[in-house]
């Protein structure tokens, strides 16, 4: 608020927005439809000990979103942030609910490819975890057929 007394009371003339940025420790991240998600937004000046390491557990980050009252997706790549895993986690969450066993193991292998999951060589193991994430189990979904395509 003082930036923009200190202007108003100078010479400066501002056309167009003017945009005020502020350093954060964590971004903006769990953008759903309906809602946004913020994690962990402090200034570190309000911080008792700067040194203090924050940590979010993989079961449930900070914030107050009932949404992520969840496990998250075992198979995220340890060295991503936890925003960026908790994308992954989404993502994986869409594509279960939404594609066949042969698009679900080919976006698998993209994200493998880029880094983004750790697949287990054993494809019973990747596919009670995806069931678990909300992939059908019925009929066209079973394990034999996701046997098939799985890590190809």
């Amino acid at each position: 608020m003082a930036t923009l007394e200190a202007i108003s009371k100078s010479d400066i003339n501002v056309a167009g927005d003017l945009v005020l940025e502020k350093h954060v420790e964590h971004e903006v991240a769990n953008v759903e439809p309906g809602g946004i998600g913020i994690q962990n937004i402090f200034n570190s000046s309000d911080m008792q000990n700067p040194d203090e390491d924050l940590q979010v557990s993989r079961h449930q980050p900070a914030g107050n979103n009932k949404e992520r009252n969840e496990e998250l997706f075992h198979f995220v790549y340890p060295e991503l942030s936890e925003a960026e895993a908790w994308r992954i986690h989404d993502a994986v969450k869409r594509v279960v609910k939404l594609q066949g066993i042969q698009m679900i193991c080919q976006y698998l292998t993209q994200l493998k490819n880029e880094k983004k999951v750790l697949l287990p060589p054993n494809p019973s193991t990747a596919y009670i975890e995806l069931v678990r994430m909300g992939m059908p189990d019925g009929e066209g979904f079973n394990e034999t057929t996701f046997r098939k395509y799985y890590n190809k």
